[in-house]
C-alpha cells in the first residue's frame, strides 16, 4: 500500500505556536509532526509516499527532497487551490495502489499498521476508519457500527440535546480502496468525514471501524499541541502501540462506575457514581487501560434485549464522556446459571465460563487487547471479582464497598 499524508492545512487554530512554517512541520520530540509520520511508516514496511502540499509546501519540499534519506520514496502533489481534506484524492488517483492509508498531516500518532491493514483485508472494507475513544466525545465527530464491526451512521458534532452513543469518535487515519475516489467529484473542495465517507455509506460501500486505543490525536491548537509534546516526552504515545504488551485496570461495572440498584436494565437507571470520572482518569494518568468486566444476566432473564443494553452501556459512556472520561473496552457477560423461570431465555441459562469469578471476560480482553495480566489489576463490589481477577492472573485485585467511589480511588492509590 502506499501513504497519502495530507499536508496542506494552513493551521489557522495552531498558528500561534509557528506561523511562519507549514502545520505539518510543527516540531514534537525535536522533529517535524509529519517527519514521525515518515518514520511510521517505513517502520512497517511502506516506503511509497504521496504529500499533498500547499500552503508554505516548499517548506515541507526543501526538507524531505525524495525522502531517500529516510529510506523511502515520496512524490509530492500540489494544490493550486485549497480542496479540502478529499479533493486533491481525486486528483492524484493514478499514482495511488488498489488500497492505500490516509494520514492527516498534523495528527501525532503511534499505531500498529500492519494489524490494521489486516483488520481492513479481513473485513473486505472498501474503507476502514480508526476509532477510538476519547476525553470530549461531546464536542466531537462520533461512528456508530453494529457487532461486527461495520458503520452504520455518522453523528457529527454539535450533537442534539439528549444525544447518546458510544464513545466511538473518528481518529481521522484510514484505509481506502480506490473505489472511495468514485464518491469524490474532481475540481471541488470537500472533506472527507462530513462528504466522501457518508457518501460512500449511502451506495452501500463497506465501511469498517477499527476500534483501537492507541495513541491518535491531532495537534490542531496550542493545547492540544502542550498536550502532545508531554504525552511524547513521556513515552506514552509509543507505548500506546499494540507491539507493547499494555497494563489494564479490569473494573466492575455496577456499583463501582455506576449505581447498583439491583438489576440495571433500563437507560434511565444509568447514574454514574459521584467522583468515579475523577477515578478513571487517574487510572489513565498512571498509563493503565480502563477495561469493564461486567456480569449482566438481564439477557439471561429476560429484562432487555442485546440492542437494550447496548443503549444502558452507551449511556454509561455518554455520562462519562460529559465529565471528560472514558473507557478503553468493555466486556460483558449475558448468562446465568440457574434457570427454571418461565419469563426465562433458556439458551443463555447456562454454566459459562465468561460469568464472574470465571476469568473469561478478563481473558478475551487480553487476548484482543494484548495485555500484559501480570501488570493489571481488577477492582470489584464483590468476592467474584476478585476471584476472576485471581484465576486471570492479574497482578492484584481489591474488593471495595459498593456505590463508593471515594474507596476507589482509594483502592487505586494503594495498587498503582
Amino acid at each position: 500500500m502506499k501513504v497519502v499524508i495530507i499536508a496542506g492545512g494552513q493551521g489557522t487554530r495552531i498558528a500561534s505556536v509557528n506561523s511562519e512554517i507549514p502545520k505539518a512541520m510543527i516540531p514534537v520530540g525535536g522533529k517535524p509532526v509529519i517527519e514521525h509520520q515518515v518514520e511510521l511508516a517505513k517502520r512497517y514496511g511502506y516506503t511509497e509516499l504521496v504529500f499533498i502540499i500547499g500552503h508554505l509546501g516548499d517548506e515541507i519540499v526543501n526538507y524531505f527532497g525524495d525522502g531517500e534519506k529516510w529510506g523511502v520514496s515520496i512524490d509530492y502533489y500540489r494544490e493550486a487551490q485549497p480542496l479540502g481534506t478529499a479533493g486533491a484524492l481525486a486528483e492524484i488517483a493514478d499514482r495511488l495502489s488498489d488500497d492505500f492509508f490516509v494520514f492527516y498531516g498534523d495528527t501525532v500518532m503511534d499505531v500498529d499498521l500492519v494489524r490494521m491493514r489486516d483488520e481492513h483485508l479481513r473485513h473486505q472494507a472498501d474503507a476502514t476508519l480508526l476509532v477510538h475513544p476519547n476525553d470530549h466525545p461531546y464536542d466531537s465527530d462520533i461512528v456508530e457500527l453494529n457487532d461486527g464491526g461495520l458503520v452504520t451512521g455518522f453523528y457529527h458534532k454539535p450533537h442534539p440535546d439528549g444525544f447518546v452513543s458510544r464513545n466511538l469518535v473518528n481518529a481521522a487515519l484510514f484505509i481506502f480502496n480506490k473505489k472511495v475516489i468514485g464518491c469524490i467529484e474532481r475540481g471541488v473542495k470537500s472533506h472527507i468525514e462530513k462528504n466522501v465517507l457518508p457518501t460512500c455509506l449511502k451506495e452501500g460501500m463497506r465501511l469498517f471501524g477499527y476500534v483501537s486505543s492507541e495513541y491518535v490525536k491531532d495537534m490542531g491548537t496550542p493545547e492540544r499541541y502542550q498536550q502532545v509534546c508531554r504525552d511524547w516526552e513521556s513515552g506514552r504515545v509509543r507505548n500506546m502501540n499494540y507491539e507493547h504488551p499494555r497494563k489494564a485496570v479490569f473494573l466492575d461495572r455496577d456499583g463501582v462506575i455506576n449505581e447498583d440498584i439491583g438489576l440495571v436494565y433500563k437507560p434511565e437507571q444509568m447514574k454514574l457514581i459521584e467522583g468515579v470520572e475523577e477515578a478513571i482518569n487517574y487510572i489513565h494518568q498512571k498509563g493503565y487501560l480502563v477495561v469493564v468486566v461486567t456480569n449482566q444476566s438481564v439477557i439471561a432473564r429476560n429484562l432487555c434485549t442485546f440492542d437494550e443494553l447496548d443503549t444502558i452501556n452507551a449511556t454509561m459512556e455518554t455520562l462519562l464522556g460529559k465529565k471528560r472520561a472514558y473507557i478503553d473496552g468493555l466486556y460483558f457477560c449475558p448468562h446465568h446459571p440457574d434457570g427454571g423461570y418461565p419469563e426465562e431465555r433458556k439458551e443463555f441459562k447456562v454454566t459459562c465460563d465468561c460469568r464472574k469469578p470465571e476469568a473469561g471476560l478478563l481473558l478475551r480482553a487480553a487476548k484482543e487487547l494484548n495485555i500484559d495480566l501480570k501488570e493489571s489489576l481488577m477492582i470489584g463490589d464483590r468476592e467474584s471479582d476478585r476471584l476472576a481477577g485471581e484465576k486471570a492472573g492479574v497482578k492484584a485485585s481489591a474488593v471495595i464497598p459498593t456505590n463508593d467511589g471515594e474507596s476507589l480511588m482509594e483502592a487505586l492509590k494503594k495498587l498503582i
